[in-house]
């Protein structure tokens, strides 16, 4: 049995996991390498190699805490709420995370652009089986004429889409609005707000 990694290993494992986190959203998996990692980290290359075996086995680590994370607003959508108010919370919470972990939404972006390789099991899985369960919650507040018929699906994929944006173009969007515009954020939560309450509006 593998012994508990003492305080000063899970100081210097998380160390590496934020150090990898930059690096990774910002070059790519395949534009990083171990020694950016160790020099972000502040540690050796044969220091992090003590840790984690290989840069895929950083990046799986990371995905795994991203996942649980990603997933959480999902899971929290409540049958028994008052559906607009859900579905607005789940808006308001994609939203602030793309404000608060935009490096983590880019990291997870960059793996779905190289088409998932380390985390396909899970999208066809835990994923897959998430939306459908939340799919059902929406059909069934659609059925019952408290929300606007449309394909849930796509609801949910609009919501991640009009959300993460704001973390993986991040440069672009303030390129754009120009630097009078300091917090996007403010504003895109007006918008969307807007946007999605016209649009869950039943007739």
């Amino acid at each position: 049995m593998r012994r508990p990694r003492t305080r000063i290993q899970q100081r210097n494992s998380q160390t590496i996991l934020e150090a990898a986190l930059e690096v990774f959203s910002t070059h790519g998996f395949r534009g990083a390498t171990l020694d950016q990692i160790a020099e972000v980290a502040g540690l050796s290359k044969p220091n992090l190699l003590y840790y984690f075996p290989s840069k895929e086995a950083i990046h799986t680590a990371l995905l795994s805490q991203l996942l649980d994370l990603w997933l959480d607003p999902l899971r929290a959508l409540d049958p028994k709420g008052d559906p607009i108010t859900e579905i607005m919370g789940y808006m308001r919470r994609k939203l602030e995370m793309s404000r608060d972990l935009p490096r983590e939404s880019r990291l997870f972006a960059n793996e779905i652009l190289q088409g998932a390789p380390h985390i396909q099991p899970v999208i066809e899985g835990e994923l897959k089986a998430l939306v459908a369960e939340k799919t059902a919650i929406l059909r069934q507040w659609m059925d019952e004429g408290r929300i606007a018929t449309m394909h849930p699906v796509h609801l949910i994929f609009s919501i991640w889409a009009l959300t993460q944006h704001y973390a993986d173009f991040d440069s672009q969007i303030r390129a754009v609005l120009g630097p009078e515009e300091a917090d996007p954020y403010a504003e895109a939560g007006q918008f969307l707000n807007l946007l999605f309450s016209r649009l869950l509006k039943a007739d």
